[in-house]
């Protein structure tokens, strides 16, 4: 998770990223303004977090807890919005009256950590009275203009509310939570002031909601704020009651600004495109009949250009993605444009959510125990990006090899394998010795059954009929043994000793 320093009293408090590109063009600010309510504070509820994720190194217990706050913005009766980052692995999340003096326990209506938003409710219905009387939810305003000016509301401790002007400066396609999501992000140039520490913030335009505000860099001013059409399409799709999440068409791609590249893939001077290097397996793309090797020449008849801009009617130039990821739910269509071998092919796509537990390694575990099993003192564990990241800041080059390349080549390992199952540690007892140092290596067989996921390993490590275990890794074919009944009574010393769970699997 990026991580976000929560100081008193400062406003420093949001992870510092700069703009990924310039402003796109200058066109002079709109003059609509909205209708505003009498009061912002009748429109906001502040959100206290309790926070606790799990130890990735020793899976049976949680790290200490933290606690977070924001200031939340209510978007229909009883429900509020703010980031998903505030409430990932949380244990406890209360609603909080603007003036301080009710309170109330909060569940998760939805939430997609993907796009870095999540809409909160009252626990029981009997709370709602309790914070929500008196409150009136924000109309979300029209999609601004670059030049617009946006208002970030804060609110002190006395109840003062405190609106900082702002410009919107630029607008990208950009990850601001999980890397390698991007969605629209407005930049909005403003120098923020103390206040009252929050996770987030409501933006407003003439008194409307315009965004949520994800971080600012104090450095320069700029604050990356969730855009007007993202936060749309997400209550849109979580007022259903199912919340199915932003789709994606499942390819990795690649430029075609290279002019040998382009003679190659047989494209004139006149045609965009963007290379598709590699298909996820079951994804959109594929089952459209995508291809690697293929050019994405348009999506919906939106000409891609060859460094995967297209030019939206509002924001001008925008990455390509968001022609997938910007209003689009799962289950709708695209139609793509493709050249193979020199032909231009008409596919339509079927749009489908990649879920996370379905990546061989995936991005976090949010809400949910790590998958893991201690037998013997040998620690197995499945390979999620939280443990590559605590390798430490340069973790793409100080993670083990073996690890990486599963990260950054799922398709070299499934569908043989859901998930890397590997050796992550020993705990020094009678029946290890001699296996202290080995870690980090992925286990292929156990007992001679292959193993792709948790589930697998336990089960092969429940035959009885065996005096040795056999585990075999992937790494120099090494095996190693593990005397069964040994192993067996080890694990009732463990549980005595403190670790009250040797396994679990979901």
């Amino acid at each position: 998770m990026r991580p976000l320093l929560i100081l008193p009293l400062v406003l420093t408090i949001f992870a510092c990223h700069p703009p990924k590109r310039a402003a796109v063009g200058n066109p002079p600010a709109s003059a609509i303004v909205p209708t505003a309510p009498a009061d912002v504070r009748t429109s906001v509820l502040r959100i206290n977090s309790t926070q606790q994720s799990w130890n990735p190194w020793q899976p049976w217990e949680k790290n200490p807890p933290r606690r977070c706050r924001a200031l939340a913005a209510i978007v229909a009766p009883q429900q509020v919005l703010t980031t998903a980052e505030l409430v990932a692995d949380a244990s406890y999340l209360e609603l909080e009256s603007a003036d301080g003096t009710r309170f109330a326990p909060a569940t998760v209506i939805a939430v997609d950590y993907e796009a870095n938003l999540a809409l909160l409710g009252p626990t029981a219905a009997k709370d709602a009275s309790n914070v929500f009387t008196g409150t009136v939810p924000f109309q979300l305003t029209s999609p601004p203009q670059i030049g617009n000016t946006l208002a970030i509301l804060q609110l002190e401790d006395n109840g003062q509310t405190l609106q900082t002007q702002g410009t919107l400066q630029s607008v990208d396609v950009s990850a601001n939570f999980l890397p390698g999501h991007n969605f629209l992000t407005y930049m909005v140039k403003a120098s923020m002031q103390s206040a009252a520490n929050s996770y987030s913030l409501p933006v407003l335009r003439g008194g409307q909601l315009a965004g949520v505000l994800i971080s600012y860099n104090t450095k320069d001013q700029l604050c990356d704020v969730a855009a007007t059409d993202i936060i749309a399409s997400f209550l849109k799709a979580a007022a259903s009651g199912n919340y199915a999440g932003f789709p994606s068409l499942g390819v990795a791609i690649a430029r075609t600004e290279d002019t040998s590249f382009r003679q190659w893939l047989q494209l004139t001077d006149k045609d965009g495109g963007i290379y598709i290097k590699s298909v996820r397996h079951g994804g959109a793309a594929e089952l459209a009949g995508v291809k690697p090797g293929d050019v994405l020449l348009a999506v919906d008849g939106q000409a891609i250009d060859r460094r995967g801009y297209y030019q939206h009617p509002n924001y001008g130039s925008l990455s390509w993605g968001h022609l997938i990821r910007g209003g689009k739910l799962p289950g709708e269509t695209a139609a793509l444009t493709i050249l193979r071998d020199g032909q231009k092919l008409a596919l339509t796509a079927t749009l489908t959510r990649e879920e996370e537990h379905s990546r061989l390694v995936p991005n976090h575990l949010f809400g949910q125990a790590p998958n893991y099993l201690i037998k013997g003192g040998l620690i197995f564990q499945e390979l999620n990006r939280p443990m590559l990241q605590s390798f430490g800041d340069d973790w793409q080059n100080k993670a083990p090899l073996n690890l990486l390349d599963a990260y950054e080549n799922p398709d070299h390992y499934q569908p043989a394998v859901d998930h890397i199952v590997f050796l992550s540690g020993v705990i020094p007892t009678p029946a290890t010795v001699g296996y202290d140092r080995l870690r980090n290596l992925i286990v292929n067989k156990v007992n001679g059954h292959h193993i792709s996921n948790m589930p697998d390993l336990i089960n092969a490590f429940n035959n009885n009929s065996v005096q040795l275990h056999a585990i075999e890794f992937t790494e120099d074919k090494l095996t190693v043994y593990l005397d069964a009944k040994l192993a067996t009574s080890i694990d009732q010393q463990l549980i005595q000793r403190g670790i009250t769970r040797l396994a679990h699997a979901e």
